[in-house]
């Protein structure tokens, strides 16, 4: 298929096997929109099925990242583009998730986002060129690695504007940085700069603005060049179900099944 072209609100380029996918919407500093997360969610399940794409990068149009939810909305009643009139439970997430009335209605489009980015069988690295807040800095969080510029700046403000995290934050963001600050950050509702990001572990390392998508290039390469894709796909999927399984037997018993298939696949050749 062609990458290379706009959709709404997303910008994508195929290059040496490299998948750019950049939010759009620089004069709203890339603020979230539905219509937004409808295009990620589509990219992210065609990126994962496509063998011409090695690996993905997420990043965003001129000085922001994404500065949040848009909420000034796209002429819904909702901002968030949910249907008031519903009054979901517990029990009805559990049974109607993927009733399209729910989809649509009640589910959290950053976290549509984010478990289509999970599902992903391509290695996928943030390249954070500013300011990622709200379901800015939550949208980084599936990333295998995220790459900041010395610029950006984080915040997880939801508290501020009276919701809760959204985008699965609840269960990243305690596994990529700790409970604890995890716990200060979401509480504070605190903006803090790259170093502190970097010093706490949400991003791997500082790049100048300039430099930022090369380096991003280069991580991904290393993921990919020389690499078995089924391995990548296998490895991702692992790390990430299994260090949430209860006990190493579930780990030892995915692992022992991988080992036996791609003994027998790339990893005989």
């Amino acid at each position: 298929m062609s990458w290379n072209k706009t959709w709404q609100d997303i910008e994508c380029q195929l290059a040496e096997g490299i998948l750019t996918v950049k939010l759009n919407r620089a004069a709203r500093m890339n603020a979230f929109t539905v219509s937004m997360a409808e295009a990620l969610i589509q990219t992210f399940q065609q990126a994962s099925e496509d063998d011409a794409v090695k690996a993905v990068v997420l990043t965003g149009d001129g000085k922001a990242f994404c500065a949040g939810m848009d909420l000034e909305g796209e002429g819904q009643a909702n901002v968030f583009g949910l249907d008031e009139s519903l009054r979901p439970t517990l029990q009805d997430m559990n049974e109607r998730i993927d009733d399209p009335i729910f989809v649509k209605g009640v589910r959290d489009t950053g976290g549509r986002v984010v478990l289509a980015m999970f599902d992903c069988k391509k290695p996928l690295i943030a390249a954070i060129n500013g300011v990622a807040v709200g379901v800015g800095a939550t949208l980084t969080l599936p990333c295998d690695v995220r790459l900041a510029s010395t610029r950006s700046r984080f915040g997880f403000v939801f508290g501020k504007i009276g919701i809760v995290p959204d985008a699965c934050a609840s269960w990243f963001l305690p596994r990529v940085v700790g409970l604890p600050k995890a716990l200060e950050w979401t509480l504070s509702g605190e903006i803090f700069d790259a170093n502190v990001a970097l010093q706490a572990g949400l991003v791997s390392r500082l790049c100048e603005p300039d430099q930022l998508l090369a380096e991003a290039a280069k991580v991904a390469a290393s993921f990919t060049t020389a690499r078995s894709p089924v391995s990548v796909a296998l490895i991702r999927q692992m790390m990430y179900r299994n260090a949430a399984a209860d006990h190493p037997m579930q780990a030892h018993k995915v692992e022992s099944l991988g080992i036996f298939y791609t003994s027998m696949a790339d990893g005989k050749e």
